[in-house]
């Protein structure tokens, strides 16, 4: 075979070969489009999801109260209102004692970043009351809404004690006594 031959044959070679990788490429975006249509639906449930904890521990307790209301901020939550791009607050008040909760996306789909086990939201939960913000006390843990292959959830993680455990009405119950008793 003349060496004109051979050059046009791996010149052909690398056509195709380009030609498979481009395909490829193609079939790869594809699948991170998805990812990320999938990944912001997951996130506007979470939100949901994190809302819908704060109203039943809200309405539970105003069950029981007579004289006070616990206030829930925003009243309501609809998965559209998720701010992708910005921070999301759920407020709990109760006569000047206020549990809040700020979280956001994480930059990435998913990140390990601040915590060891895979997330796509992060934020904080806040728990003070007029005294703690007399002495510039305000009580502060992390908080992630997880993805593992077999559940999800959300998390807080207290990063003074490192304990960690599911954000749900016990946990919120916890911090309420804490800043109304």
């Amino acid at each position: 075979m003349a060496r004109s031959e051979r050059v046009a044959e791996t010149w052909s070679l690398r056509l195709e070969r380009l030609a498979r990788n481009i395909e490829l490429l193609a079939e790869k975006d594809e699948r991170s489009l998805e990812r990320v249509i999938e990944i912001g639906a997951l996130r506007r449930a979470a939100a949901a999801e994190l809302h819908a904890i704060c109203g039943q521990f809200v309405e539970a307790l105003n069950g029981l109260l007579a004289r006070s209301t616990v206030e829930l901020d925003p009243p309501q939550f609809h998965p559209e209102a998720f701010q992708e791009d910005g921070a999301n607050l759920v407020q709990i008040n109760v006569r000047g004692r206020i549990l809040q909760v700020e979280f956001h996306a994480t930059p990435d789909l998913l990140s390990t970043e601040e915590f060891r086990v895979p997330y796509t939201l992060e934020g904080f939960v806040r728990a003070f009351n007029q005294e703690l913000l007399d002495k510039n006390l305000i009580e502060q843990q992390l908080l992630f809404y997880t993805v593992e292959p077999d559940r999800r959830m959300w998390r807080y993680f207290d990063a003074r004690t490192y304990h960690t455990g599911p954000f749900d009405r016990g946990y919120l119950l916890s911090l309420m006594e804490r800043i109304v008793n």
